[in-house]
């Protein structure tokens, strides 16, 4: 993988960790959710005046996409509702690498070296290794590993959707841009429904995380857009879910949580994976 791709997706997948990290301290993960969503908005509408605007082509992945990610959104919201996140998290983001590299691979005809291919398994085996090391109630929690699989699903979907997408468009972070806008209003439309007098909390209760969360959001995800018009859209996928591990190494040195030697061995095995996805030809 190019180095400049490579970067660039290990900067988007801290961003991703450390807006996870502003969620997770949040009691509401409604209210901490929605502002994170409505977040991209302002970020989104600043970037429509200094992006190309994107190709008519892509309007079809936009509008799929934008279904994709309140299902993901949703079901996110609904398996921390029925089980722990750190066992719901590294099987809906350890599964969907695995997922995306099938149907890429399979059905959209691209191609990755062996050795690539073991780095992706290697990421997704460390990932999903941390429900093995950090406790056991999400291996006896049927419903929340069901709501997290389903949500793996969803990521899968949008990841490979935006890909096509954004090849399409011509200009990925206007496609990503004018998605998040979409995206944004739809889900706040959801909310209106769902959760009554929500959204007037947003500002009041919850501005720091749509500004600081909802900002490193946006740019995290933008970043991997544009990697999916500049590497194989599986390779991407799999370097941006080491974000798991680093929201762990931010757990361990900014939290203050334990490190024990399971938790150590899964980051070997993922940053070795992404070792390997570097080097890799």
């Amino acid at each position: 993988m190019d180095a400049t791709v490579f970067f660039a997706v290990i900067f988007a997948a801290f961003l991703h960790a450390s807006w996870n990290a502003v969620v997770k301290s949040s009691a509401d993960k409604y209210l901490s959710m929605t502002a994170v969503v409505l977040g991209h908005a302002p970020l989104a509408i600043g970037l429509l005046g200094f992006v190309p605007l994107p190709a008519a082509a892509s309007i079809p992945y936009m509008i799929v996409s934008t279904a994709l990610h309140q299902g993901y959104q949703l079901f996110l919201l609904w398996s921390y509702r029925a089980g722990d996140m750190s066992q719901v998290y590294p099987i809906a983001r350890g599964t969907a690498p695995i997922v995306v590299t099938v149907i890429s691979v399979g059905l959209l005809g691209e191609r990755l070296s062996p050795l690539e291919m073991w780095a992706v398994g290697l990421i997704a085996i460390g990932i999903m290794s941390l429900l093995l090391v950090r406790g056991g109630d999400g291996l006896r929690n049927p419903k929340a590993a069901t709501l997290a699989l389903t949500t793996s699903a969803f990521i899968a979907g949008y990841t490979l959707v935006d890909g096509l997408g954004a090849r399409a468009a011509g200009s990925p972070v206007g496609f990503y841009a004018w998605e998040a806008i979409l995206n944004a209003l739809t889900f706040a439309g959801i909310m209106l429904v769902y959760k009554p007098g929500l959204l007037q909390r947003v500002w009041p209760e919850a501005r720091m995380t749509a500004l600081i969360g909802g900002g490193a959001s946006f740019v995290a995800y933008a970043i991997a857009v544009w990697g999916f018009t500049r590497a194989p859209i599986a390779l991407v996928a799999a370097l941006r879910e080491t974000s798991i591990i680093l929201a762990l190494l931010i757990g361990v040195f900014v939290m203050k949580e334990r490190l024990d030697i399971g938790k150590l061995v899964s980051t070997i095995v993922t940053m070795a994976g992404a070792i390997i996805l570097r080097v890799a030809k």
